[in-house]
């Protein structure tokens, strides 16, 4: 069947292909960085005054056929290079270098309006990772493990589940660090954070990803208080091939993927796919099952010399296990570190308690225009569909297990008890929590020069976004019905208040259902300079944000207030930097930004209704920044100072309430100020071709600058009344979240090494490092002096992987293994503090033993490993 599927794509993609021309030669060389002397990895090779182009492969080199009569002028052009042409004389034409541009930095469109930061021009921190580090480093690792070695930066698996990483780049939660997919944003809107779920397996199609620590470059308004992750995918591929990849690992982990481009057309036609499937148990917990698909597929139109229009399709269908319940330390130690209390067995079969399905598909029509010398215009429209729920049991509590309490739940014996209930209800069943959405938006870019030195840019950002949320009955493990009772809570109203009290059975919505609305317009304005060895930038943007509700089960439907008014916020950003480049080796930058911005939707509407949250005002942050630069054929390194204010944090969030009563109290919390400083150093040493040593170092500082502002604490109990407490007492403390999202190591650092022992074989390790490294905690509790933030036991891992390139049958063939966690550390990943006392005389009564005894935590994952067989065809 396999067989079958990889010719019929064959053959419906090569019908834009193109044959070669008879009477041809075909030339060959290497394209590299002429100060780095590292390939430039899919930089376009070109026949002057033709649409024929081929790209340049991992190892720099490059084959492209020409007439063999007659003299042939290469085009061979890179972004943020000055672009070379050569004749193409002879057959072999060697090793082609390519300088870093001087002109202005000005924004390289790649599909739609990506801003990638250039080398020694663009005056932001910034790192990067090409597609081959992806190849040969990432075939068992979650995407954002791809930037663990970039300084400032935490990665962590969490509960384990597949694609369930988070990131945080420089003490920022992900919802801080903006996520563009070529130039589009794909942050969630309603939380602002980033679910790499929804892109499991984009790291096949991914040709280069940049992060830009701080406000980054990005011109359009993002969420960067932390950083800016930058994905380029595959774009119009000019080589006809393709690719088929095998990869087997540990714990039964199996993954295809099929690829192929057709290759750019006399006509000007392009067209690329790649598909995947990816089965298996994840290494960071037990019983953690996931099977994912990713899907990508480029057509792409050269309209003239000056214009070319591009579709873009790509998004990846998952659906796996979770682990949502932590575990005290000693459990970890008598149980093993995968250990997971949230699965068990049914009719025979594995089956978890929590479960996330989802598929979100990415489409963009991009249309790229050079106007003329001077005046360029670059033009995006997407749209994404997002489907899915979390499903899982609406209550794990005193439910059967196989054995003790720790073996797996034993949910034959559930659907027993069900069936047992004398009404046909059920107990205990499964739920889905759906969040289906449509998100459209355009931007648009304007790029003109002025002059010889000065560059605008200028644009549009439209967004619109809408995004329902209700409970759905999947599985009622052997009952007939659950009630779906009327709950008037002020603070967590629950069940339909049109039909209270309703019988629902599998496939009804109950509990909620709700629909949140937000739509932005955003314009964009940035001068750029340069001349010589400066450049510097100035840039403006503001937005406009408004969020609507509508609730279809607290309201009647005769209510008029069932749908809120569009409650809007104004936004703005301001920024710029310089850089000055002192001689052909060193720079030096500096850049400035303050930014306000709406706050997020989750904070402007309470109690799970339309009320408006009167305290939810814009945020802020101010970031400076400073930074050296050295670059050479043996040496290149990069430090940088930061420091940002985030002021006027808004955070809902819930506990049980002191008394301990089973109700619940809601803490509307504002006034949180955060301070994030530090410095950043990453390097690379190559003594010789065949060595490669690279290296980064981070220490920060990430504290709450100031107790909070009043809090506001509601009661779930009907008729209760709201209480205000002056502050929480956070002063000084070190950002530890709010909830379980845990913050990120204060100290990281990282060493890697990648060398060439044979023409074709090369073993590489990298080791990552994180110290002062502090747990997450509930501030609610923060209502007296004395806390101790947990901190987290420093650890290091250490990953190594072998590249062997060979021939297959006459194709570019390469085996590739990886081996994570070598050393087979164990660590703890992320820890959360829910039990913290109460006050002994004005101060948290604690101590280190009882802390840790409580402490709810989750370990990493253990030794595991991935091999990998790629054909190129």
């Amino acid at each position: 069947m396999r067989k079958h599927l990889l010719i019929l794509f064959l053959a419906v993609f090569s019908i834009t292909g193109f044959t070669l021309a008879q009477g041809t030669k075909v030339v060959t060389g290497k394209l590299l960085d002429a100060q780095t002397k590292e390939p430039l990895i899919g930089a376009t090779v070109n026949i002057k005054g033709t649409t024929k182009a081929t790209s340049v492969a991992l190892d720099g080199s490059f084959k492209i056929s020409v007439p063999a009569d007659g003299s042939t002028t290469l085009v061979l052009s890179y972004i943020g290079y000055v672009t070379k042409e050569i004749e193409a004389s002879g057959k072999a034409l060697g090793t082609i270098t390519l300088d870093q541009s001087s002109a202005a930095m000005k924004e390289v469109v790649i599909t739609g309006t990506q801003s990638i930061a250039i080398g020694r021009q663009t005056p932001i921190a910034v790192s990067a990772v090409n597609a081959q580090y992806i190849e040969e480093k990432g075939a068992g690792a979650e995407f954002p493990e791809l930037l663990q070695e970039t300084p400032g930066v935490t990665v962590s698996r969490s509960g384990g589940g597949y694609g369930d990483s988070r990131i945080n780049i420089r003490g920022f939660s992900s919802n801080n660090v903006a996520l563009l997919i070529n130039g589009i944003p794909v942050n969630d809107v309603e939380a602002g954070k980033i679910y790499w779920n929804d892109w499991a397996g984009l790291s096949d199609v991914t040709t280069s990803m940049q992060v830009q620590r701080g406000l980054g470059a990005s011109k359009i308004p993002v969420p960067s208080l932390g950083g800016t992750i930058n994905i380029t995918t595959m774009g119009t591929q000019t080589q006809t091939g393709g690719s088929v990849a095998q990869s087997i690992g540990s714990y039964d982990q199996l993954k295809t993927v099929v690829s192929y481009s057709t290759g750019l057309s006399d006509k000007g036609w392009s067209s690329s796919f790649l598909l995947s499937k990816s089965t298996g148990t994840s290494p960071g917990g037990e019983a953690l099952y996931y099977t994912g698909y990713s899907y990508f597929l480029n057509i792409s139109k050269v309209l003239s010399k000056t214009q070319s229009l591009s579709f873009n399709f790509l998004g990846a269908a998952q659906s796996h296990a979770q682990r949502y319940t932590y575990n005290t330390i000693n459990t970890y130690r008598m149980e093993g570190t995968r250990f997971n209390t949230d699965y068990g067995y049914y009719g025979g079969q594995l089956l978890s308690a929590e479960q996330n399905f989802y598929n979100k598909p990415l489409a963009s029509i991009n249309h790229d225009w050079q106007i003329n010398p001077t005046t360029s215009l670059a033009t995006v429209a997407y749209a994404t569909y997002g489907a899915g729920a979390a499903r899982y049991v609406n209550s794990l509590t005193g439910v059967p297990r196989i054995g003790n309490q720790y073996s797996p739940i034993d949910f034959n014996a559930i659907s027993k008890n069900n069936l047992a209930n004398a009404d046909g209800s059920s107990k205990n069943y499964f739920q889905d929590v759906e969040n289906d959405h449509q998100q459209y938006g355009i931007l648009s870019t304007l790029n003109k020069k002025i002059g010889n030195y000065v560059n605008i840019v200028g644009g549009l950002d439209l967004r619109y976004y809408r995004g329902e949320h209700f409970y759905k009955v999947h599985d009622l493990l052997g009952g007939s019905y659950i009630i779906d009772t009327r709950n008037n809570s002020r603070t967590s109203p629950s069940g339909d208040i049109n039909n209270p009290n309703k019988q629902v059975v599998e496939g009804d919505k109950f509990n909620n259902d709700y629909l949140l609305e937000t739509a932005s317009e955003g314009i964009y304005l940035q001068s750029e300079y340069t001349k010589n060895n400066l450049s510097a930038f100035v840039a403006v943007a503001g937005t406009n944000t408004g969020n609507r509700r509508t609730d279809y089960f607290n309201y009647l439907a005769s209510d008029p207030n069932r749908t809120s008014k569009w409650i809007n916020f104004l936004g703005y950003q301001a920024k710029g930097g310089a850089n000055y480049n002192l001689d052909a080796h060193n720079n030096v930058y500096a850049n400035v930004g303050y930014l306000v911005r709406s706050p997020l939707v989750a904070t402007i509407f309470l109690n799970k209704q339309n009320d408006v949250n009167p305290s939810a005002k814009p945020e802020k942050l101010m970031s400076y920044e400073l930074g050296y630069g050295y670059v050479s054929p043996m040496f290149s390194a990069n430090v940088n100072l930061y420091r940002s204010t985030y002021k006027d944090r808004a955070k809902i969030t819930s506990n049980p309430n002191p008394n301990n009563d089973g109700t619940i109290a809601v803490a509307n919390i504002s006034g949180i100020n955060e301070l994030h400083q530090g410095i950043e150093f990453e390097g690379k040493f190559r003594p010789s071709k065949d060595v490669t040593f690279s290296g980064s170092f981070s220490v920060g500082d990430f504290h709450y600058l100031s107790n909070t502002g009043a809090v506001q604490i509601t009661s779930d109990a009907p008729g209760s009344s709201t209480t205000t407490q002056p502050s929480l007492l956070l002063k000084d403390l070190k950002i530890g979240e709010f909830g379980s999202n845990a913050t990120g190591a204060q100290t990281t650092a990282a060493f890697g090494a990648d060398i060439t022992v044979l023409p074709k074989v090369k073993i590489g390790g990298n080791y990552t490092y994180y110290a002062r490294y502090y747990g997450s905690y509930d501030p609610t509790k923060i209502t007296a002096t004395g806390y101790s933030v947990y901190n987290i036991p420093d650890y290091g891992t250490l990953n190594m992987n072998l590249v062997f390139r060979f021939k297959f049958a006459g194709l570019d063939a390469s085996f590739i293994g990886n081996v994570y966690n070598v050393l087979n550390t164990q660590y703890i990943a992320d820890a959360y503090d829910t039990g913290i006392p109460g006050a002994v005389g004005g101060v948290i009564a604690d101590s280190p033993v009882a802390q840790l005894n409580r402490m709810n935590v989750w370990y990493g994952a253990n030794r595991y490993y991935m091999t990998t067989l790629k054909i190129k065809f």
